[in-house]
């Protein structure tokens, strides 16, 4: 029977990877049951590169995929880029034995310019031409805003209708908060996805105690911001059907992620993730 891979997304465990460093963070995701990792926010330092190399191999945590900017978020912005650091990014793949790269986000000064966004696209599917010459797929990872309609179509459609190469990695939490149905969507990228992100929609609850209703523009801010990044199983997604429609689609990885814990530890997080996966079925995915 097929299955997928049950990952950890570990742009939520970035504090931890400063507090405990790379190797001890990985050996506590095993211990959560986890066995594959997507590294994001991470600095890719000689050290970090190494240390998850050694985790990787001590652990048996396989390494999904990379993160990579295409050019800076901001004009100036420090970090690496495949425009000025291609050969390095290459290197990091290959010495993690990792063969999926995903942009995380537009560049912040393209959001809301469709022209922009297409001009920036197109630099994508260049990358994703010279970095399939390596074996390295690369992938844009989704937002809400890619659902901007643009003469009545996705944003996001006309992307993948204006691309070969360049794969998506789609988020689930991202397109419910979009007004979009996550399964169903998921259906309609089948081919052009091999990483999904799984995390849970929850609306938080809205402390009034000490709410002055004098300031009604501050009650309705806080009204309309309810929505939360909730771990699986404690939000309203029907998880069980997204991942059987990711896995029908061509996903191999299926990334546990959360934006936001809440003051919670992400590890605890991680672990509720776990067990729930578990509950619905795939104990066997990890």
């Amino acid at each position: 029977m097929k299955k997928g891979k049950i990952g950890v997304q570990m742009m939520m465990l970035k504090n931890k990877v400063e507090e405990l460093g790379a190797y001890e963070t990985m050996r506590k995701v095993s211990e959560l049951g986890y066995h594959a990792v997507e590294v994001s926010q991470i600095p890719m330092t000689p050290e970090n590169v190494a240390e998850i190399k050694r985790a990787s191999q001590d652990f048996d945590i396989k390494i999904a995929a990379l993160s990579a900017a295409v050019e800076p978020m901001l004009p100036g912005m420090p970090g690496e880029t495949l425009t000025s650091d291609f050969e390095k990014i290459v290197n990091d793949c290959k010495t993690l034995d990792c063969n999926f790269l995903r942009i995380g986000m537009l560049p912040l000064t393209a959001i809301g310019h469709k022209d922009k966004i297409m001009e920036f696209i197109g630099k994508a599917e260049e990358m994703a031409h010279r970095l399939a010459e390596h074996g390295i797929e690369l992938y844009y990872h989704t937002h809400h805003i890619e659902f901007q309609k643009y003469d009545g179509e996705y944003l996001l459609d006309i992307i993948k209708n204006n691309t070969t190469k360049l794969g998506f990695e789609l988020d689930v939490h991202w397109i419910q908060r979009a007004g979009v149905n996550p399964v169903e969507f998921v259906k309609e990228y089948a081919g052009r996805i091999s990483l999904l992100h799984l995390k849970d929609y929850r609306i938080g609850q809205i402390d009034t105690t000490q709410m002055d209703f004098k300031d009604m523009g501050k009650f309705f801010n806080l009204f309309t911001n309810t929505i939360e990044f909730a771990e699986l199983g404690e939000g309203n997604l029907d998880l069980k059907s997204i991942i059987e429609a990711g896995l029908e689609s061509g996903v191999q990885y299926f990334l546990v992620e959360q934006d936001d814990t809440y003051g919670r530890d992400p590890f605890e997080c991680l672990e509720v993730s776990a067990n729930h996966l578990r509950k619905l079925g795939y104990a066997d995915w990890y």
